[in-house]
C-alpha cells in the first residue's frame, strides 16, 4: 500500500467532518439540516467500523466525500436556496434552483460504485454481465425508497418539511429525482467501471493490486 493510499482516506475524513461541523453552525433550518446530513452522520461511523475488514478503494472514498459535501451544503442552505444553485439558475435563466437535481444525480452516480464494489467483493458477480444491470437496479430502488422517506416526512411534518422536499412547485419532482438517480448510476458505470476494476482487490489466488 502506497503512502498516498494510506493518508488520503484520513484527509478526506477530515474534510467531511470539518464541513459537517461548519454546516451545523446556524443552518437555514435545523430540521432540514439534520434530515439531509443524517446520511453522513450514519455513513462515516459505518465506514470506520468496517474499514479493517472492508477497506474501500480510493475511487470510492473520493466519490463518497464529494457526495457527503453535496449533502452537507444542501443541508446548510436547503436545496432550494444553495448559492451555487442560485448562480447556475441565474446563469442559465432557469426557473428554479437546480441544486437538488445535482443531488439526485449524485444519489445514483456515487452509490453505483459503492454497490458495485460490494457486489464484486462479496458476491459471485465479478465479471458477470449481470453486474451492471443489478447495480443500476439497486440504485434506482434506493432512490425510490428515499422518495418514500420524503413522503413520510411530508406526512409527519406538513409544511415544516417543505425545505426537505425541495419540490419548488414541480409536480413531477419525484419522477425527476428517480430518473436522475438512474441516469447518474448509468453514467457512473459507463465512465468509471474500468478505473474501478483496476483498484479493486484481486480475486483469491491472483496477484494483489493496490486499491
Amino acid at each position: 500500500m502506497t503512502r498516498a493510499r494510506a493518508v488520503l482516506p484520513k484527509v478526506l475524513l477530515g474534510v467531511v467532518l470539518l464541513a459537517l461541523v461548519v454546516s451545523g453552525i446556524r443552518p437555514y433550518d435545523r430540521l432540514t439540516w439534520l434530515l439531509e446530513t443524517v446520511w453522513v452522520m450514519v455513513g462515516v461511523p459505518l465506514v470506520l467500523l468496517t474499514w479493517r475488514r472492508f477497506p474501500l478503494t480510493t475511487l470510492l472514498c473520493c466519490l463518497l466525500t464529494v457526495h457527503a459535501l453535496i449533502l452537507i451544503v444542501g443541508g446548510h442552505w436547503t436545496y432550494a436556496r444553495t448559492p451555487p444553485g442560485d448562480w447556475v439558475r441565474d446563469l442559465l435563466g432557469l426557473s428554479r434552483n437546480p441544486y437538488d437535481r445535482l443531488g439526485h444525480f449524485a444519489q445514483g452516480f456515487v452509490p453505483a460504485i459503492l454497490v458495485r464494489e460490494i457486489l464484486v467483493r462479496r458476491s459471485p458477480l465479478r465479471g458477470s454481465r449481470w453486474l451492471a444491470p443489478l447495480t443500476g437496479c439497486a440504485c434506482l430502488a434506493f432512490s425510490a425508497f428515499f422518495e418514500m422517506i420524503e413522503w413520510w416526512a411530508a406526512v409527519a411534518g406538513g409544511s415544516a418539511a417543505d425545505d426537505f422536499l425541495a419540490t419548488q412547485g414541480d409536480v413531477w419532482d419525484t419522477q425527476w429525482d428517480m430518473f436522475l438517480a438512474l441516469v447518474g448510476a448509468i453514467t457512473s458505470l459507463a465512465l468509471l467501471s474500468r478505473l474501478h476494476d483496476r483498484q479493486l482487490p484481486a480475486p483469491a489466488g491472483d496477484p494483489g493490486r493496490d486499491g
